[in-house]
């Protein structure tokens, strides 16, 4: 007797804790920005321990209350490690419960992402290497994309939808229009790399030419454009649309504030780093003063740099929750081409 495939089926466990580890992932960059906001890469110099301790083992009290980098960069590093320990477990959850094998393997590749992660951190401690700080910085925010996709799919409402499109029902949602799954997706790839140009702004010293500094500026505030621009137009086609359902419309209105909300942090951090030479606008923005590594510019400057996570995080929620709709409309044609072919043979 042939056994029947196995069909898909949501494990509670398992999306709970692909949650957790994308929640937890959102507070290690912004605390990885203020290491780089405060130059505090270098306040533990030894890897991976921590001044020759065990890095767990290293009295609370020594970091908790002595200088700030060192509190920054050694909370960094328990924030790392707990992402890992949270990637080691969704691999055993998967292996135990999940049916789909690409996503037992998609876990493995995330575990390996953490632990490709630490080692670049590892690196730039050991190495004291700027550049390694600066790649650092762009892959934290790919794994937290990838982080943020293993709670999509391994949500009930992705493995669901799968199998209603299985079963062709009434209540299956209408396939939604390819040009929103395209600009979606272009979105998602937009602003990941409006980030790393923004990386490279942010890692550049008083000693880089000033033409290479203006074409990273200028590169810069261009992708912050076309990210704006798309997120726009993703937004409008979203909400104006015919069968575009909630799960997409709303994070995608969301999604357009929060782009604007990130322009207004990058004109917050130009300010803090470089001022305003528009004295004849605002006397007094104008006179304003740079205090280096002052509260108030410290949290507006990694505040930039988080909020540019969230948005690719965001953005990719809204693209695989298009392709998985498209996904569904094109497996509905499927099965009706398959049932008008049976028909006709008939």
């Amino acid at each position: 007797m042939n056994e029947s495939p196995k069909v898909p089926r949501y494990s509670k466990a398992l999306h709970r804790l692909a949650v957790v580890l994308t929640i937890a992932v959102f507070p290690l960059i912004w605390v990885g920005g203020l290491v780089t906001t405060y130059d505090a890469g270098m306040a533990v110099p030894d890897w991976p321990g921590t001044y020759g301790w065990n890095m767990f083992a290293y009295p609370a009290t020594t970091w908790l209350f002595g200088p700030f980098d060192l509190l920054v960069e050694h909370s960094h590093r328990l924030l790392g490690a707990l992402a890992g320990f949270l990637c080691i477990g969704l691999v055993i959850i998967a292996w135990r419960v999940e049916y789909r094998r690409w996503f037992q393997f998609w876990t493995v590749a995330l575990l390996a992402a953490v632990i490709i992660q630490g080692g670049l951190g590892g690196a730039r401690v050991v190495l004291d290497e700027r550049t390694i700080a600066m790649i650092h910085g762009c892959t934290g925010p790919l794994f937290f994309a990838m982080a943020t996709a293993t709670a999509v799919m391994s949500s009930r409402w992705w493995i669901e939808l799968g199998q209603e499109s299985r079963r062709e029902t009434e209540s299956t949602p209408r396939p939604i229009n390819s040009k929103l799954v395209v600009l979606a997706t272009l979105l998602a790839i937009a602003a990941y790399m409006q980030l790393i140009v923004g990386a490279q702004l942010r890692h550049l010293t008083g000693a880089v030419a000033p033409k290479l500094f203006t074409a990273f500026v200028h590169s810069h505030l261009t992708l912050a454009g076309l990210v704006l621009l798309l997120a726009v137009i993703v937004a409008a086609l979203s909400w104006l649309g015919r069968f575009v359902p909630a799960s997409v419309y709303r994070p995608s209105g969301l999604l357009a504030l929060l782009v604007l909300v990130q322009i207004a942090l990058g004109l917050g951090t130009w300010v803090v780093n470089y001022a305003v030479p528009w004295e004849a606008i605002n006397q007094q923005i104008a006179h304003y003063t740079i205090l280096a590594k002052g509260f108030w510019e410290s949290l507006i400057v990694t505040a930039h740099v988080a909020t540019g996570s969230l948005i690719i995080s965001l953005s990719v929620v809204i693209a695989l929750r298009t392709w998985r709709f498209a996904s569904v409309g094109t497996s509905q044609a499927q099965n009706k081409d398959a049932i008008h072919a049976a028909a006709s043979q008939a």
